[in-house]
């Protein structure tokens, strides 16, 4: 068993995995403090000076300074601020993921461009496709010129 697991773990694609996980935390913790630290706060200057980790909605009614006050009060909370900070990390992911996998098709593409040389011509005779290095048409037997 132990075997088995040292070859399933030192795949490639496992090892791959991995490391892609490990960067993709990484984005992730960079992301969230663009969000909190760099785009909220400038969002909230622009809308009047409102913290979004702030707004929150208390169910016991009772009104808190913050919504770190609250849940040292033990206070039942709804925490939209929150929330529309994690909507916007998600966006900023989302479009950085498509930002990246539209480089790699577009790469992808110029390599599949790079990489197609022809392999058939057209008999001049019956206009069918053929192999490019051949000197008769296996369909109507003419003769072909070399070029």
């Amino acid at each position: 068993m132990l075997k088995e697991f040292k070859e399933f773990a030192v795949k490639g694609n496992v090892i791959d995995l991995a490391i892609g996980v490990i960067i993709g935390g990484a984005f992730g913790k960079i992301v969230t403090s663009l969000v909190n630290d760099m785009i909220m706060p400038v969002i909230g200057l622009l809308i009047g000076g409102v913290d979004f980790s702030n707004l929150f909605i208390s169910l016991d009614g009772v009104e808190y300074p913050s919504l770190s006050a609250a849940q040292e009060a033990g206070a039942v909370t709804l925490n939209y601020g929150v929330f529309i900070n994690t909507i916007i990390e998600f966006l900023i992911i989302s479009f950085s993921i498509f930002i990246v996998i539209r480089q790699i098709n577009r790469f992808k593409r110029k390599e599949e461009k790079v990489e197609q040389v022809p392999t058939t011509k057209k008999c001049p005779y019956c206009y069918t496709d053929i192999h490019i290095e051949a000197t008769r048409c296996p369909n109507c037997t003419s003769a072909l010129e070399n070029k």
